[in-house]
């Protein structure tokens, strides 16, 4: 990957408008339907999963990057980067048809919550890649204590 910096900021953004997307969908496609206002559905929980998984983290990672440099361990931030974008975009689109089915009350397969959980492992193995990749740059840069 030629810029990291770059993908992070690209990533932060797009994630802002998917997060922002769904907001929109939820309030709208709710109002559409006449669903009831106080009822829960996962539509209103997707909104704040882009926000809280992709633009936030994102945001902060690419500080991150820039004091340490962690994308120079190119294989587990390659492997941070595959993992927990598949994982955020799976668990969300789960999270979308789950909610839509849930306003249109259709019945909802548990094949819908076994694969927002696949995404939610896919979340959790791109993080621990993060980790091996931001341990890598810390250690890069430590310096030493002097005698």
């Amino acid at each position: 990957m030629k810029k990291p910096l770059q993908h992070l900021l690209v990533s932060a953004f797009v994630y802002a408008g998917l997060g922002v997307a769904a907001g929109v969908f939820f309030r709208e496609f709710t109002k559409l339907n006449d669903f009831p206002e106080g009822a829960f559905t996962q539509l209103g929980v997707a909104h704040t999963h882009l926000l809280a998984l992709g633009f936030f983290p994102f945001l902060i990672l690419l500080g991150l990057e820039r004091v340490f440099t962690f994308s120079s361990s190119k294989r587990a931030f390659g492997w941070f980067l595959g993992l927990y974008h598949a994982g955020v975009i799976i668990t969300s689109a789960m999270l979308i048809v789950h909610g839509t089915m849930t306003v249109l009350d259709e019945p909802v397969s548990a094949a819908i919550s076994g694969i927002a959980g696949l995404g939610h492992i896919a979340i959790t193995g791109g993080i621990i890649a993060l980790f091996v990749a931001l341990r890598a740059a810390v250690r890069r840069t430590e310096v030493p204590a002097t005698a």
